[in-house]
């Protein structure tokens, strides 16, 4: 890779435009006197067209509104897995992680299995930056092993507050001043599907089995240590984050703040509930009151880093780590097929935000292809000193370009794979070892994946030839780790 200085001069104005205006421009030498600070923000399980940027009315999302209207919202941006772990390996690693065994996603207390999590041979971004000389911190959710070997302080992260496990309650026991909806396998007879314990819990039946014991062995850390939080989760992320950025601003820092709404279990606090009573289902009401905080905080974290004179030497990135599961929490991934576990397009595809001072134009979109896998190889670019492995995604000064390159992207979890090249994306989801399994689809003109064009004669060479490229990049996969 070319150092960060050779690369400012070398970076062409490129357009990126769906109505002729610039999207990607040229990077103002003045602005990039020290390294830019990185911040990465996760949303947990967000549906695809769950923000207002993308179109939903009904949701209150402002501050990631506003927030989108100053940079370049990414309408085709994909994650490396249709669920949480997986996801994070992918992204913090800038490789398929398949590639490395890390295939399928342990919950509850196959977390703290001693084999179960991201190995240390893979060197993450948050080492790769703190060899530089970032500040690096994590404030959230981990989910890449619970065991000593696979802690945040042994991944790169010099600050870590949040929890190891896939989730967790947004407060303590006996969750006061919230509203909670929680999943029951059987109610009292004659109930229906839904119980209402009283005014602030709800139990549903409609999943067919019970909610996961998700603070089970998985206490509040920070750094190594156990800490009593009684603040909402999400505010307490806020607090965090915002106390990082002001403790090392002027200095080149690396923040990952992975929140843990919208992920069930399904907790709003009272006072925001109030501001959905126009929405009769409760389920969906409470979803809505999480997103409206997760929202917040997102709009005090920017504000933060505005406050510390850094928005201009900020590379930002918003994101979900995968689409949504529409049954368990109400999130939408309209109009993609499916959602979270499925490598359709509502398991996969999701919505990114990105702000990069000097090459992204504000107010703009995109339909290139982008993956969370690009934040890694982008960052390199920037840095100018070699990754520590050959990265399988692209820098977005590439991908989104007026000249992309054709993304080859691909997926397997289990008997579930796919493969998108250019606008064609095979899938199966009843196993990739026989040919007549996979499905074809046209995503240019079928984003919604209806039209299954595999049996068409016309396509057969086009499905063969992807499915060849699937093959042999499974072969260069490794057999899953757990």
């Amino acid at each position: 890779m070319m150092r960060s200085s050779n690369l400012r001069s070398a970076i062409l104005c490129t357009l990126l435009t769906l109505t002729g205006v610039a999207t990607f421009v040229q990077a103002d030498e003045a602005d990039q006197s020290r390294p830019p600070n990185v911040l990465l923000l996760v949303a947990d399980d967000l549906g695809y067209s769950e923000l207002g940027c993308m179109g939903n009315r009904q949701v209150r999302t402002p501050h990631l509104d506003r927030f989108a209207g100053k940079s370049l919202l990414c309408r085709q941006a994909y994650v490396a897995a249709p669920n949480c772990s997986p996801s994070r390996a992918g992204f913090l690693t800038g490789r398929f992680p398949t590639r490395f065994g890390y295939e399928f996603n342990p919950i509850g207390a196959r977390n703290e299995d001693p084999g179960t999590g991201l190995p240390s041979q893979q060197k993450t971004l948050s080492e790769y930056l703190h060899d530089v000389g970032y500040t690096t911190g994590l404030i959230g959710k981990w989910h890449l092993g619970g065991a000593a070997d696979y802690h945040p302080l042994r991944h790169g992260f010099d600050e870590f507050f949040g929890f190891l496990h896939e989730g967790h309650y947004f407060v303590p026991s006996p969750w006061e001043g919230t509203t909670t909806w929680l999943r029951r396998r059987g109610l009292p007879a004659g109930s229906g599907s839904r119980y209402q314990i009283n005014d602030r819990l709800i139990y549903s039946s409609h999943m067919g089995h019970d909610e996961p014991a998700y603070d089970a062995d998985n206490p509040i850390l920070r750094g190594g240590q156990p800490v009593v939080e009684n603040e909402y989760l999400t505010d307490a992320i806020t607090r965090e984050s915002v106390s990082f950025i002001k403790r090392y601003q002027g200095h080149p820092w690396f923040l990952y703040v992975a929140y843990n709404a919208v992920h069930s279990p399904l907790q709003a606090k009272e006072e925001t509930l109030k501001q959905f009573a126009d929405v009769e289902d409760i389920q969906r009401r409470i979803f809505l009151a999480m997103l409206a905080d997760l929202d917040k905080s997102v709009g005090a974290i920017l504000q933060a880093v505005t406050d510390a004179g850094e928005m201009d030497n900020t590379l930002i990135v918003f994101l979900s780590d995968n689409g949504g599961p529409t049954r368990e929490t109400t999130a939408s991934n309209l109009p993609l097929r499916a959602g979270k576990g499925s490598m359709y397009e509502g398991g996969i595809r999701i919505p990114m935000i990105l702000h990069w001072p000097g090459h992204t134009q504000p107010g703009t979109s995109t339909e290139n292809v982008a993956s969370s896998l690009d934040l890694y190889a982008t960052v390199v670019e920037l840095i100018g000193r070699p990754a520590p492995f050959p990265l399988d995604g692209v820098s977005w000064s590439q991908a989104l370009s007026d000249a992309p390159p054709q993304r080859q992207l691909y997926w397997r979890q289990g008997k579930r794979a796919a493969l998108r090249q250019g606008n064609w994306k095979i899938i199966t989801d009843n196993g990739h070892e026989s040919a007549t399994n996979w499905e074809l689809y046209d995503l240019a003109n079928d984003p919604s994946e209806k039209l299954n064009l595999a049996g068409a004669a016309e396509h057969q060479q086009r499905r063969e030839t992807l499915l060849r490229v699937w093959q042999d990049l499974n072969g260069e996969m490794a057999e899953p780790l757990f």
